[in-house]
């Protein structure tokens, strides 16, 4: 029981000295993952129509 005192009081040591973002760096950070993430969705999209056209030729 002791040991999980310790573990409990070392995470809350470590996440005091976590760096959180601010509400505008949050709206970037999540705005740059979103145009990423759709730049691949659409680049998946593209890559399975084109393949799925050329084996449809064959």
């Amino acid at each position: 029981m002791k040991k999980l005192a310790q573990f409990i009081v070392g995470v809350k040591k470590e996440m005091g000295k976590v760096r959180w973002p601010n509400r505008k760096e949050m709206v970037k950070y999540s705005t740059a993952t979103i145009v990423f993430i759709l730049i691949f969705a659409l680049f998946f999209v593209a890559s399975d129509a084109l393949l799925g056209a050329i084996v449809k030729v064959f």
